[in-house]
């Protein structure tokens, strides 16, 4: 009996304050490092290659996106006063600007622009976190879905370029031998992903690049010689690369990615705590997010950029059932010892481009087929949500169809909308707050664009029919039910970033 009083008086109050012994607590957070570790280098890999730095300086991106996100873990797991939800949740470098950071450097501010723009957003995000709660409703599955969706197809140029070498002016851009490395990237990601196991299938992102290298090797297409050159242990150099600059333009537009961020950011708060079975309430939510955007605003100075929870991380969670915010802690820690050693930065920037390249189109992929599954969610019986959806995707196409599109317009203006991700994400608040909030004109059957959008299942009886005699006899009263749509918020937590 008093064995096990005692063992009660040590069960935590809450489930995510559990604490497990030392190894079992490093081993499930290096799971958590291995789980995200692809997406987080992603982001500075695409950034510096689109500013044209040199290998060394994408490896000092690298690490300081290392460094900064196992900060940013911490603050937001462990928590301190007003700052971090103390929930397990990973932070890292967003995909969410990526497009936007890209067409930054495109206007030709380069990475002190990107760097300026993420500090002034990250504060007018800090800002309003107090108010949040009622600036969310103009950002519903309808709008996200739209946004993620973008994200993913706006890197799928990244994508096919890192698959035909990266360089356009490099002779064999685009040759047989590199499109066949990235292809057999992307063959590996899925062979793994179909015959894995569970902990293979997740990390068959990360097993692939691997292979992959080791496969260019005796090609010779891989050159590592630069690796050895600077420190294999260093701290990461405030402000690298630059005193920042503030351009309107690219604040603006980095402040769009922001209020995504704190959208994403939420859900992932909402749908973790779900998972883990504890209570969330409207101040753990605004801890989280302040922790989200403080992290954000440090994190230029260290040479890095908008830091967001990994909901790929969140998925985790719910895999395994580990549910304590130590363990999250740990994953932390290790990212930042990672960060500060940048060889392995050099390592990462080493990796051949057709390489990431192969990967690249499951991963960017992942994130379009993320929102395309939040834009299942979304209702578009007697609603103009349909046009919404349409309109934003094609407005947001548009610079990634036609690169030129706004080469005419003024450069403030360019450089907001050259931005897929920046033009899809104001049309569809726009045009959300024009049909869902203004109700005023808008009849109670809107047009075409809301008819016609269920489809009528193809039933086992139909199918009968049509294997009997080719003669669909369909009847009143055997009209096949439409299909489920899913509507699991935990489906929404797997949502990679």
């Amino acid at each position: 009996m008093a064995r096990s009083d005692r063992r009660a008086t040590t069960t935590p109050a809450r489930p995510e304050d559990e604490r497990l012994p030392l190894g079992a607590t490093f081993g499930y957070g290096f799971q958590h490092v291995l789980t995200m570790y692809g997406g987080i280098i992603a982001p500075p890999l695409i950034v510096g290659g689109a500013a044209g730095l040199t290998a060394a300086e994408i490896g000092t991106l690298v690490a300081a996106s290392l460094f900064v996100g196992g900060l940013a873990t911490i603050l937001q797991t462990v928590g301190i006063r007003f700052f971090g939800s103390q929930l397990p949740l990973v932070q890292g470098v967003s995909f969410a600007g990526v497009s936007t950071m890209v067409a930054i450097v495109g206007g030709g501010g380069g990475i002190p622009a990107i760097l300026g723009a993420v500090i002034v957003a990250s504060a007018v995000g800090f800002l309003i976190t107090p108010f949040f709660a009622q600036i969310i409703r103009f950002f519903p599955p309808v709008v996200t879905g739209v946004v993620i969706t973008t994200i993913g197809l706006t890197l799928m140029p990244v994508a096919a370029n890192w698959a035909m070498g990266g360089a356009e002016d490099a002779p064999d851009y685009g040759s047989v031998g590199n499109v066949g490395l990235a292809f057999g990237t992307f063959a590996i990601v899925i062979l793994l992903s179909k015959v894995g196991s569970g902990a293979v299938s997740r990390l068959s992102i990360l097993i692939a690049i691997v292979a992959g290298t080791l496969i260019s090797i005796p090609l010779g297409m891989a050159d590592f010689a630069g690796v050895g050159d600077g420190p294999i242990f260093a701290f990461p150099t405030p402000l690298a690369f630059g005193a920042p600059t503030f351009e309107a333009a690219a604040i603006v537009s980095m402040l769009i990615v922001i209020l995504v961020t704190l959208t994403e950011t939420t859900a992932d708060i909402i749908a973790v705590g779900e998972i883990v079975d504890t209570k969330v309430d409207r101040k753990r939510i605004a801890n989280g997010l302040r922790a989200d955007m403080a992290s954000s605003f440090v994190s230029p100075f260290f040479g890095s950029f908008t830091q967001s929870a990994f909901a790929q991380n969140v998925g985790l969670v719910a895999i395994t059932g580990i549910k304590s915010r130590f363990v999250v802690s740990a994953g932390g820690l290790i990212l930042v010892v990672l960060g500060l050693l940048p060889v392995l930065g050099r390592v990462v920037a080493a990796v051949p481009t057709p390489v990431l390249g192969g990967a690249g189109v499951v991963l960017f992929g992942s994130v379009a087929a993320s929102g395309i599954r939040t834009l299942a969610k979304v209702d578009y019986a007697n609603s103009m949500n349909l046009v919404i959806v349409a309109a934003s995707i094609s407005f947001g196409m548009i610079p990634i169809a036609k690169p030129d599109f706004y080469d005419q317009f003024p450069t403030w203006f360019a450089t907001i909308f050259h931005s897929g991700i920046s033009s899809a994400a104001l049309m569809a608040i726009l045009l959300n707050i024009l049909f869902n909030h203004i109700k005023a004109g808008t009849p109670e059957n809107p047009s075409v664009f809301a008819k016609g959008t269920g489809r009528t299942a193809v039933g086992d009886d139909d199918l009968a029919d049509l294997a009997d005699d080719g003669v669909l006899n369909r009847s009143v009263g055997r009209v096949a039910a439409p299909a489920a749509e899913s509507d699991t918020p935990a489906a929404d937590a797997e949502r990679p970033r």
